[in-house]
């Protein structure tokens, strides 16, 4: 495969902008998909039913028709989980690729019944191989559920990460993600919300791009219901070479009447080399409703950063306090043993 053009923006923006789809050389998707064993799932919930069962994908978006068509004929991991009741435990999928795991292609589908409250956490990680993951994440959260949804992307730097995530958000239900992106020499990612009446979406998401890696973020939310709620806030970091485009669009659609949309992407620059663009977008069908966006980019402000080292700290663990900082807002709620985690990572690639 020499080429591929993913991510296309649901509404097109001038050509010269070079931002309405990402285009990647030399990225070989695998055609032969083995068998993936490396899966760990945490569940101690009498209320929660994991099965494997292979769903077929048809959605609006994704991230690239390709790559969804390769989920739907060689995916290799299908879980559906359904959720009932009020859970206490986290539902846990750990997946790690390595040597014998090397192409992970999951199709994850979340049911959370009327009146259920659930957290679910799926993280990837991956050895030193080259390694190659595409999925999907397939949420529908009927009438007033709650569930708490964390994605952390953990794969090393020689590797690819595709990534899908498709909500159906019903009445009165609420969905709210905290995306972590740090891995993988490209990582694309798609996001799209159905957001019915007086339901809610929010999404956290922090970043990291270093050495030569790609990032393409591209979230879509459409506001069918009354009084319905999304909020988007995207907080990065750039250093080396590395380039990212960051795209949010917000649709209100005629009937959601009442309705509040808001984006916020800020990405520090930490290197002349770095490559940022951002393209928030606010499309409306409804009069009666409330839209804001903001996109930011700008490097370490220098005065916070020498007061932080005529405390005693270096340039690099000054830089790493305003980072984790920045990036509180989700660290703050992730369990113990993932903040250290992700703690170690951003110190690690900030190093």
């Amino acid at each position: 495969m020499n080429m591929l053009k993913l991510n296309e923006t649901p509404l097109r923006t001038a050509r010269n902008f070079k931002i309405n789809n990402i285009k990647l050389e030399n990225v070989e998707i695998p055609k032969k998909i083995e068998k993936f064993d490396n899966v760990n799932i945490i569940n101690d919930n009498n209320n929660v039913s994991i099965k494997n069962i292979k769903n077929d994908v048809n959605i609006k978006y994704g991230v690239g028709e390709i790559l969804i068509n390769q989920i739907n004929e060689k995916s290799n991991v299908n879980l559906e989980i359904n959720i009932m009741g009020k859970n206490n435990e986290n539902i846990i999928l750990n997946f790690e690729l390595d040597s014998k795991n090397k192409n992970l292609i999951d199709n994850i589908n979340i049911v959370a019944k009327e009146n259920s409250i659930s957290n679910v956490i799926i993280k990837y990680t991956s050895k030193d191989d080259e390694v190659f993951h595409n999925g999907i994440c397939n949420v529908i959260a009927e009438k007033n559920s709650k569930i708490n949804i964390t994605i952390v992307n953990l794969i090393n730097d020689v590797s690819n990460n595709f990534y899908t995530i498709n909500n159906i958000i019903k009445e009165d239900a609420s969905v709210n993600y905290r995306i972590i992106d740090f891995g993988g020499k490209n990582s694309i990612s798609n996001y799209y919300s159905n957001i019915s009446d007086r339901a809610s979406n929010n999404v956290d998401t922090i970043y990291i791009g270093d050495k030569e890696k790609v990032l393409d973020i591209n979230y879509i939310a459409e506001l069918y219901g009354k009084a319905s709620k999304i909020n988007m806030n995207v907080e990065g970091a750039l250093n080396d070479y590395a380039k990212k485009n960051f795209k949010g669009t917000i649709d209100f659609k005629s009937g959601c009447a009442k309705s509040i949309g808001s984006e916020t992407e800020y990405c520090i620059l930490l290197s002349d080399n770095v490559r940022a663009k951002s393209l928030p977008m606010l499309l409306c069908g409804e009069e009666d409703v409330e839209g804001e966006h903001s996109a930011a980019a700008g490097k370490v402000d220098a005065k916070q950063l020498f007061y932080i080292m005529s405390r005693g700290f270096s340039y690099n663990d000054a830089l790493k306090l305003i980072i984790r900082a920045r990036f509180n807002k989700v660290i703050k709620k992730l369990d113990e043993d993932l903040k250290n985690i992700i703690i170690e990572e951003i110190d690690r690639r900030l190093k």
